[in-house]
């Protein structure tokens, strides 16, 4: 007679699922980036539309998202998303954000935390260090499109040159 050990004796097949299971609990691709944002209180629109690749969300809540190159995206300034960007996700914030810089007056510096703490308040904090920047949500409601950093340099060059004025 079997008895309840031997009829639930594990095999590889059952080692090596329970493992892909315990190692890779919330890795995804089955949902975007942009669903787990808003079923987290953020805004959709905080990743671009195209380029992402695929994300991460490990037991500790440490989201990595994959992006194909880094690329610009615009909402009320420019934003660069490095090729993986990095964050502690709780519910309205990522919090200790890398690998995402906002340009302002000329100068790119860091994103360090992005918090939606009242939505119906409208208004979403940008943590950029030297100032805390209070933005309106509806500019984030929408993913932007994400241009490849030398698309937008290129862009900028051919605005002066076209400027440019030579004496003969």
């Amino acid at each position: 007679m079997a008895t309840l050990l031997t009829l639930f004796k594990p095999t590889v097949i059952h080692t090596v699922i329970l493992n892909l299971l315990i190692l890779h609990p919330l890795a995804t691709t089955s949902s975007s980036i942009h669903e787990l944002l808003r079923s987290r209180g953020l805004p959709a629109g905080l990743f671009p539309k195209n380029g992402v690749e695929s994300y991460e969300l490990d037991e500790n809540d440490q989201l990595q998202v994959y992006l194909e190159s880094p690329c610009v995206a615009k909402f009320e300034t420019r934003v660069f998303f490095d090729s993986i960007v990095r964050a502690n996700l709780s519910y309205g914030g990522l919090t200790g954000v890398e690998g995402l810089s906002q340009e302002e007056l000329f100068l790119w510096l860091p994103v360090k935390d992005i918090i939606v703490s009242d939505p119906s308040s409208g208004i979403i904090l940008i943590d950029i260090g030297l100032a805390l920047k209070k933005l309106s949500l509806s500019l984030f409601e929408e993913p932007p499109i994400c241009n490849p950093q030398d698309v937008l340099m290129e862009k900028n060059l051919a605005r002066r040159s076209s400027s440019w004025k030579f004496e003969k």
